[in-house]
């Protein structure tokens, strides 16, 4: 038997923080959690590891509930810029890269719209300092790229390319491509990119594995199996690496193809659950839970994809997009032939719903699903940036989870300048309303949509608490009204994300007879201001009892 003593930690149990607290551990479940020399007195608790958690936190480890381990990985070990402050900075650190790389493509993403006047960079600011190879890199919120004339060359793509219908070229007054490629535009140079490959995204999940650990982050939900943006299904570097024995408890996305060459013709929903069923039953026989449908229903606001009930102010230039209101890759009697489906097969629907318009599409597609069917999935909505006041109440009448991306709730630098101003006053108080889907009885989960964003859950719970920036307290808050008490943010991010993904053996609870999928912090942020939330750091993860981070 294998036990661990911890000791002088504040535990958060059933949604309150308790000083003093010690807990025992045998084989990966707590057995005992009470005060703190109570429990070190414990029969066994003296030949048990010892870790003192000196007053800091214990919780339930947390449960990622939207992100791309892989492809955040993958991109870890390529140009990554997430860290640049400014557009000249972001092309100093593309030009170092190129300078010490000779592979054929300048690959990498992580470059902030908010860098780059109207967040539409060129391909002659990029041909400036890589002009002899091609370069393609992904933008930080991954619904965009950049590139540079060399690769618009070798995908053939010039002024007479058509706009896909669901994306778009910015474009120079001759309507020549100009650099920044929106959303499915992103898929006509897939043909010329070099393939990543399973190797490559075994190493990347594994890196991705790392930071996550080190974060406290015991299990998540790959939020896209399927070809996407350049990368392949990722389905296979899951399933050989559970082979081997990953340290997390793990469930994927089936992504459901957002093809619209031919957008009269109706989806073929039934073709799509029959090979969800083939492809979920491929992965369970490696252990790999694929019982999520990832359904995108529409793109994002700041570059006028995200799908609106009314028209953006100045109108947009969105393609496929009907009259000025951004894209919705289904229609609504698409998703509603679809979800039913899905949900009547056992597949839970996991939607990305940014506009106002298709959260009350994937609302609408829920409602459409017999009740029956409803109560044995998890049907959850990510991103939830912009919700009509009329349509909060239908989360909890629905059973559908609010899966949230907190840290995006603030006013920073590409709200301000590219999203503000086409949403008008109204709409813009109506983003991220995470307070008013709690009191109405919403359950709430949350994830971190990494590498889009820090998959640190400390630096989202504290934006969800004070609707600013880490680091900026004196800061204009975004809708402070909209903000959440941390017990209830974290409970989200803990119990109410485990919840929502199912995670073998009831985890997300801190009480005796639950997993031992912990986390540990530097500090007690219960004992704090409110404004310092941001600084907790987690010092130690346990996953089954055993340690799989250590940052003392």
């Amino acid at each position: 038997m294998t036990r661990t003593l911890i000791t002088n930690a504040t535990a958060f149990m059933r949604g309150t923080p308790v000083t003093g607290r010690g807990l025992l551990i045998e084989d990966g479940v707590i057995v005992a959690i009470g005060e703190s020399a109570a429990i070190a007195g414990l029969p066994g608790a003296a030949d048990a590891a010892l870790i003192d958690a000196a007053g800091g936190l214990v919780h339930a480890s947390f449960a990622d509930a939207h992100v791309h381990a892989v492809f955040a990985g993958v991109e870890l070990g390529r140009l990554e810029l997430s860290e640049s402050t400014s557009g000249a900075e972001t092309l100093d650190r593309i030009a170092a890269y190129a300078a010490a790389t000779d592979e054929g493509w300048v690959l990498g993403g992580g470059w902030s719209m908010a860098h780059f006047p109207g967040g539409t960079p060129t391909r002659a600011e990029l041909d400036r300092v890589v002009p002899d190879r091609p370069a393609f890199i992904i933008n930080a919120d991954h619904h965009g790229a950049w590139a540079n004339s060399r690769a618009f060359e070798l995908a053939g793509i010039d002024a007479n390319t058509p706009d896909p219908a669901d994306g778009r070229f910015e474009r120079l007054a001759d309507g020549t491509p100009s650099g920044t490629i929106h959303e499915g535009a992103q898929e006509l140079f897939a043909h010329v990119l070099p393939p990543t490959t399973v190797d490559e995204c075994r190493t990347g999940l594994l890196r991705g594995q790392r930071v996550l650990l080190d974060a406290g982050v015991t299990a998540w939900q790959e939020a896209i199996l399927g070809e996407y943006a350049g990368y392949p299904d990722v389905t296979a570097a899951y399933t050989a690496e559970i082979a081997g024995g990953l340290d997390a408890d793990v469930s994927g996305a089936l992504w459901v193809t957002r093809d619209l060459s031919d957008p009269s013709s109706a989806i073929d929903a039934d073709a799509i659950v029959a090979d969800f069923v083939r492809r979920r039953a491929a992965a369970a026989a490696h252990g790999f839970r694929t019982d999520t449908a990832k359904i995108m229903v529409d793109g994002v606001a700041e570059n006028l994809t995200a799908a609106m009930n009314e028209p953006y102010l100045g109108g947009c230039d969105c393609a496929g997009g009907e009259a000025d209101r951004g894209l919705a890759y289904f229609s609504a009697a698409d998703l509603i032939e679809l979800v039913p489906r899905l949900n009547a097969h056992g597949f839970s629907a996991h939607f990305h719903a940014i506009g106002d318009r298709a959260a009350r599409y994937a609302l609408d597609a829920v409602a459409a699903v017999p009740v029956a069917d409803r109560a044995g999935v998890r049907n959850h909505i990510a991103h939830l940036q912009v919700v009509a006041p009329s349509d909060i109440p239908r989360f909890a009448e629905l059973g559908v989870t609010a899966n949230c991306q907190a840290l995006w709730a603030a006013l920073e630098a590409q709200m301000v300048e590219l999203t503000l101003p086409v949403l008008g006053d109204e709409r813009a108080g109506w983003q991220y309303p995470f307070g008013g889907l709690h009191r109405a009885g919403a359950a709430l989960a949350f994830g971190s949509d990494w590498p889009v964003s820090t998959p640190d859950p400390w630096q989202a719970l504290h934006v969800a608490v004070n609707r600013r920036a880490p680091g900026a307290p004196d800061a204009q808050p975004l809708l402070p009204g909209e903000a959440l008490p941390l017990a209830v943010a974290l409970d989200g991010y803990t119990r109410g994300s485990h919840e929502l993904l199912g995670t073998p053996g009831g985890s997300g609870r801190l009480e005796a007879g639950a997993p031992a999928d912990l986390a540990i912090t530097d500090r007690d942020p219960f004992a704090g201001p409110e404004h310092d939330i941001w600084l907790t750091r987690n010092l130690v993860t346990l996953r089954r009892g055993r340690v799989v981070a250590d940052r003392r």
